[in-house]
């Protein structure tokens, strides 16, 4: 049977009939400067009472704050209420008080305040936007109020406006399909569990690891409404969902008769189901889609929907150029999709009507929103995202009605050059930094402010919003983001070099000249690179060697980016896969043990970090209603972290530097394998790789179903742990 419900009809239904016992999220925000004030009090308890903070309405292109002490008050002045939380954090960073980070807070406030005049600071961008849809299943599918909201500080403090809030979204997901006659037997074939949720919402997987947890759904409704009164009482902006056209496949069998494309395979998962937006069902389920979160969460200014994330748009009218297709893995060959075999013409056609008609189905129900959208497809399908077809897409849609996250200059450089600075649509400019939720020690401080600076001082970025950062998990790497938030707050002009001692005086109280030095050598050793690309290797994931998948290969391994001899000798020592292969087994074995040694060695060492395996699997369990439920989750959590899933090259491709799985993961995983290269060795026999890897492959879906305990160990005595590591990779 057809969809039967009319756009009226559905429209005009009381949102009650589908979200029972939803009130609308239209409350009263607190008053100007309220929220800040009580972000300031969370960071430094009662001397936020210190803080006369002051809202100034006055219109203004870009957002400013200054920040006064005298005579031990401090008075801040600011054009909004993040630019006024912002300009306190500041100030309090450069009297070398306080540092937030992940890792956890500083707070040493002297007796008396300094005087001190910042005079007028102003951002260079209109909108600091942050997050990724990624990050809500790489880090944050178990995160409760108390989690969300230090992290809502966290962005108000380092001043970033429009947070991608994409929590809670299910529930209404939920809402929309059982009103369409799907049953909740139909939805439990198509949620996918937490963690895979992100890649559910963009159209790439459907039911993976399925059903979705009723519970997680309820919960997750009742957290972004506290979120979004949060992000909207200190001013942000809010990127909220919006339907893309993606649909479950029981609706898709139930309406035989409407546009639905099945859609191209995404690593090797089943290809899902989009319905294409000239079908009058798009318009339809768009419209009730928005009225239905209106209703629950209130409305935004802001609405993402990614119709083509790292698949193709369908240019034939049966949707034959899109289907059953496969991409391969993600290293290269997605770069390398060309264009279906239609006319130019015929392309640009079919693109323009698509653009036209998901900005559209937004205006039908918020006619003053603006339609989000990641860049992302630009770069990693650039052979199909041609500047024509760039173009094309976006040329229907109103300037001021569309903005683009270009969220991937850190690896596509030139998208917004090659797309001429989007053909004056608003767009956000920014790097995603840390892919996979994965932590190698990168990021690049020097071509981050090199690199802004330009492009503030260029004349061709037409209607450039805003600067982002979009990180696919977070939780590693904090000074990377400090530097990247304090550039967008006025300080393009500061070098890392002269940016770090005032960063040092905050995160340690005391400074002094070697303190400095070592910093540098550390940015210049581990950090000074842009994109992380040891991350894949002959199509295999894991940020470093030693969380790849064992491979005879391993040998040729290039070197990690950055000046870093001590971790070149390190990763040396796995070449002991080399000595096996030439019959050396005395050499392999000796320097096999020292590898070993090493990974247990760090895998003690990194339990003082504030996320382990132990961690992320706790909270996963402490999500759950009931122990078979804690099971389940903790089961999902330890395939994201190894096995990720599809029979693709996505392995390892969410692996972490964890305590827990350097010695029970990676190292169990290297010793099974470098056993059957010995033993094949040592009997003079050919060492089968592929039966080998099969088997390690059957080993790591056992390791994942596992429902032990999984300890967590702190060194008493870290720093003595370091000195014992660096001298036992020097003695190698």
């Amino acid at each position: 049977m057809r969809f039967s419900l009319s756009r009226r009809l559905l429209l005009s239904l009381p949102a009650g009939l589908a979200v029972a016992g939803a009130a609308s999220r239209a409350v009263a925000l607190p008053e100007p400067g309220q929220s800040s004030r009580d972000t300031l009090a969370r960071l430094i308890g009662p001397r936020a009472a210190d803080f006369d903070l002051r809202l100034d309405p006055s219109p203004t292109p870009r957002p400013w704050y200054r920040a006064v002490s005298q005579g031990g008050a401090v008075r801040v002045e600011g054009s909004d209420p993040v630019a006024l939380t912002r300009g306190a954090y500041a100030f309090l960073k450069q009297a070398g008080a306080v540092s937030m980070s992940w890792e956890g807070d500083r707070v040493a406030l002297p007796a008396r305040f300094a005087d001190f005049d910042s005079g007028r600071v102003g951002s260079a961008f209109r909108h600091r936007a942050y997050l990724n849809p990624c990050t809500y299943g790489y880090t944050t599918p178990w995160w409760d109020w108390q989690r969300w909201e230090r992290e809502i500080d966290w962005m108000a403090l380092h001043g970033a406006d429009m947070p991608l809030a994409l929590e809670g979204q299910e529930y209404i997901w939920r809402a929309l399909w059982r009103e369409t006659g799907l049953t909740d037997s139909d939805l439990a074939g198509h949620f996918s569990a937490a963690p895979f949720i992100p890649w559910e919402r963009m159209g790439n997987i459907e039911a993976y690891l399925a059903p979705l947890s009723p519970r997680w759904i309820d919960k997750k409704r009742d957290l972004q409404g506290r979120m979004l009164e949060r992000m909207r009482g200190l001013g942000m902006k809010p990127v909220l969902p919006a339907f893309a056209g993606y649909v479950p496949k029981a609706f898709a069998d139930r309406h035989p008769e409407a546009r639905i494309y099945r859609m191209r395979s995404w690593e090797s998962f089943p290809g899902t189901y989009w319905l294409d937006p000239a079908d009058p069902l798009f318009a339809q389920l768009a419209g009730r889609f928005l009225s239905l979160y209106g209703a629950t969460y209130g409305d935004g200014d802001h609405y993402l929907a990614d119709s083509f994330n790292e698949t193709l748009p369908p240019l034939t009218d049966d949707g034959s150029d899109v289907r059953d297709a496969h991409y391969g893995d993600a290293t290269a060959n997605r770069s390398a999709l060309t264009a279906p075999a239609v006319s130019p013409e015929h392309r640009d056609k079919r693109l323009a009507g698509y653009g036209r008609a998901l900005y559209d189905s937004i205006r039908q129900t918020r006619p003053e929103a603006v339609w989000v959208m990641q860049g992302w497809l630009f770069g990693a399908d650039r052979n199909f995202w041609s500047a024509d077809a760039i173009r094309a897409f976006l040329s229907d849609v109103p300037d001021d009605r569309l903005m683009v996250l270009d969220i991937g200059n850190d690896r596509y450089p030139d998208v917004w050059t090659r797309a001429e600075a989007f053909h004056g649509k608003s767009w956000i400019y920014g790097y995603v930094h840390n892919y996979g939720g994965s932590n190698p020690v990168y990021g690049d401080l020097d071509f981050y402010q090199r690199d802004l600076k330009a492009l503030t001082a260029r004349g061709d970025t037409g209607n450039l919003a805003g600067f982002g950062v979009f990180p696919e998990g977070l939780h590693s790497n904090s000074v990377v983001y400090e530097y990247l938030y304090d550039l967008a707050w006025g300080a393009l002009d500061k070098s890392p070099s002269d940016w770090l001692p005032s960063y040092l005086a905050a995160r340690y109280g005391t400074v002094t000249p070697a303190l400095i030095e070592a910093w540098k050598d550390l940015i210049a050793g581990c950090f000074r690179t842009r994109y992380w690309t040891p991350r894949w290797w002959r199509g295999e994931a894991g940020a470093y060697l030693l969380f790849k998948r064992p491979s005879v290969e391993a040998v040729e391994f290039a070197d990690h980016p950055g000046d870093r001899a001590a971790l070149s000798r390190a990763v040396a020592q796995l070449a002991a896969l080399a000595a096996y292969r030439h019959a050396d087994l005395a050499t392999g074995d000796s320097t096999r043990r020292r590898a070993e040694g090493l990974a247990i060695a760090v895998d003690a060492l990194i339990g003082t970090q504030q996320e382990s395996l132990a961690s992320w699997t706790a909270d996963a369990a402490a999500y759950a209603g009931d122990a078979a439920e804690a099971r389940d989750f903790v089961r999902q959590a330890r395939l994201q972290v190894t096995v990720w899933g599809g029979s693709g090259g996505l392995h390892d491709y969410a692996s972490k530097a964890w305590q827990g799985l350097y010695e029970d993961f990676y190292l169990a995983r290297w010793t099974m394998f470098l056993d059957e290269l010995r033993h094949a060795t040592a009997a003079g026999e050919a060492f089968d790789q592929p039966a080998a890897v099969a088997r390690l492959a059957a080993w790591e879906l056992a390791w994942a179903e596992r429902d032990a305990p999984i300890r967590s160990r702190k060194t008493t005595h870290p720093l003595q742990a370091v000195r014992d590591l660096i001298r036992s990779i020097g003695r190698a």
